[in-house]
């Protein structure tokens, strides 16, 4: 894959998660009920906190660190999704929104910087983008359009 590839899977993905909120008030945007108790704002706030741990451990990972373990730091990774959920719960909408649109956008630019071999191949590099990004909007973008679907 090269970056051209990789930037068009990163862009496909986050186009089909905006798509997947498009329209909605902010009545809607803010109801739980969504996934579980998350209403879709907490659910961008979510991706947010992915992509901003997607930017803290590429470069590590580009160093040839290990990123830390969640079990090790939280006690998981559904302690630390509780976390930083809990962190974001209160945040109004428009900041939720306004963050999620700037680290996507530098999320992007160091994308379009890394080294090629970075993820060329199926690298570790790779694999944590794909978690952290284009493979984690699908996931929830599934989950925003069923929602959607089942409150009409």
């Amino acid at each position: 894959m090269n970056r051209q590839q990789l930037l068009g899977r990163l862009d496909r993905a986050w186009a089909d998660l905006q798509a997947s909120y498009a329209g909605l008030t902010e009545e809607e945007m803010t109801r739980p009920g969504v996934t579980e108790a998350w209403a879709v704002k907490d659910i961008l706030a979510h991706v947010n906190t992915w992509e901003e741990e997607c930017l803290a451990n590429l470069p590590r990972i580009l160093r040839g660190e290990t990123p830390p373990r969640y079990v090790d730091v939280y006690g998981g990774i559904d302690a630390f999704n509780a976390q930083k959920t809990a962190e974001k719960h209160d945040l109004p909408l428009a900041e939720v929104l306004a963050r999620l649109e700037d680290t996507h956008r530098r999320l992007i630019s160091y994308v379009e910087r890394a080294p090629e071999e970075a993820y060329a191949t199926e690298t570790p590099f790779r694999r944590r983008l794909r978690w952290d990004s284009y493979g984690h909007y699908k996931q929830h973008a599934q989950a925003i359009r069923a929602w959607r679907e089942g409150a009409a």
